[in-house]
């Protein structure tokens, strides 16, 4: 990828710190990336380098890798949270484990991500290495590479990077970044994945990680962190009505001259804005009423967008708990049936018929999965009939809801087109469900 098409990859605006994980399949490399971006960009303390010692050599996963089975067993298990910054902007890192009974943890880290950076070790895959004959083997990419790209893609990852790494340990490098940049490409293709660039790297020896390494593998774009720089934030819901789920109800205001002794009712606003003289609906009441006053988090009247906290006093008595919604009146058309991906991430598998709790928001209700549609082919991206998704396996499903709920198609609003399934004896997170667009 040339540096003129990395460069219409990259968005102006850099002032919001920007949210990434690191993913993709096992021993790709994941935490020692993240531990030579820290090192490098110079946001490790000397006593933190020193506790990361074995043998004399520094292993930069164990930065990230806090729990003693991680550190044990030379695996990454839960996700694990980093902050730093550079001159130009500041990054909150999710580090996602690879190993496939641990993908909801993936899933967790990704759904919030604004951008995902795809490891791909090169030792690993058979057009890496040659025969007898000078030819390079071809081969397919790693399952969990293309499962954990899917999903990124799946859960509205704004920018998806793919980092191949361990390309210091191959012969010929630069063929290698070609078959597998080629690779990759095609697979982004008929996913449908927008590519925001192909990176070769060695997060052993730091090349093009925060430094460019000049020309390396026939590269001539910038560095992984350069990229990362300039990579956009997700956009909230602004152009979305308003929706906000209640989270927590205060019953006596400590300041009743911000809230004129009514009930305050506090939550993040999901999509759209609020404003004073504003009408809302609950739901699932039904009930109208008019905001008297929108508190920010700092208690002081204000306008309050999406993707932000605020505290809603509405201009008389309503039965509102938490788990309600306040509504753009006659915006969303309650539904009790509606069609989804899911990632299934339990190891029961998920048969039509079975019963789950499912959580929007901070509302619980009754699912029933009423069938299944079909199931993805991880190797082929074909959807194939199906009797039932198996743990990791991602599908299209109809569930039948005990009450209504108001939705939205997750490709037009994270917070209204998502929810979780979970298993109502084992109180498991079972699903990760993407509302589809209704059938015409």
């Amino acid at each position: 990828m040339t540096t003129t098409t990395l460069e219409s990859n990259i968005a102006a605006d850099t002032g919001a710190a920007l949210r990434f994980i690191t993913c993709g399949s096992v021993d790709d490399g994941k935490s020692t990336l993240i531990g030579r971006l820290l090192v490098d960009s110079k946001t490790v303390l000397q006593d933190q380098l020193a506790g990361v010692q074995r043998g004399g050599e520094t292993d930069l996963a164990l930065l990230t890798d806090g729990l003693s089975a991680e550190r044990e067993q030379g695996i990454t298990i839960d996700v694990a949270y980093r902050y730093f910054a550079t001159a130009k902007r500041k990054f909150i890192i999710g580090d996602a484990p690879g190993h496939e009974q641990y993908t909801r943890n993936m899933v967790t880290a990704a759904s919030s991500a604004d951008a995902a950076v795809v490891l791909v070790d090169a030792t690993k895959l058979a057009w890496a290495a040659e025969v007898s004959d000078g030819e390079v083997v071809k081969g397919e990419l790693l399952a969990q590479t293309r499962r954990h790209a899917l999903l990124c893609h799946l859960l509205r990852v704004q920018s998806i990077v793919f980092a191949v790494n361990k390309l210091d340990a191959i012969t010929d490098a630069e063929l290698a970044f070609d078959r597998i940049s080629t690779a990759l490409n095609a697979f982004a293709a008929s996913a449908g994945v927008q590519v925001a660039a192909i990176v070769p790297i060695s997060a052993l020896k730091g090349w093009n990680v925060v430094t460019a390494h000049e020309g390396w593998c026939g590269y001539d774009g910038p560095a992984l962190l350069d990229l990362l720089e300039g990579l956009p934030v997700t956009a909230q819901d602004e152009d979305v009505p308003f929706a906000f789920p209640v989270q927590w109800v205060e019953k006596f205001s400590s300041s009743a001259d911000t809230s004129q002794g009514r009930r305050v009712f506090w939550g993040r606003v999901a999509s759209g804005h609020v404003e004073p003289g504003q009408q809302v609906t609950v739901m699932p009441s039904g009930q109208t009423a008019t905001v008297a006053q929108v508190l920010g988090h700092t208690r002081q009247p204000k306008t309050v967008h999406a993707g932000h906290s605020a505290g809603i006093v509405l201009d008389r008595e309503l039965d509102v708990s938490r788990g309600d919604w306040l509504l753009a009146p006659d915006a969303f058309t309650p539904t009790r049936e509606l069609t989804a991906t899911v990632a299934w991430l339990d190891d029961e598998p998920l048969v039509p018929g079975r019963i789950y709790w499912a959580l929007q928001g901070h509302r619980w209700v009754k699912a029933k999965v009423a069938r299944i549609v079909d199931r993805v082919d991880i190797a082929t991206l074909e959807a194939r009939p199906a009797a039932q998704l198996e743990a990791n396996a991602i599908g299209d499903v109809v569930l039948a809801l005990q009450q209504p709920l108001a939705v939205l198609p997750f490709t037009r609003s994270r917070a209204l087109g998502s929810m979780v399934l979970v298993d109502t004896a084992t109180h498991k997170t079972a699903a990760a469900v993407l509302v589809r667009p209704a059938a015409a």
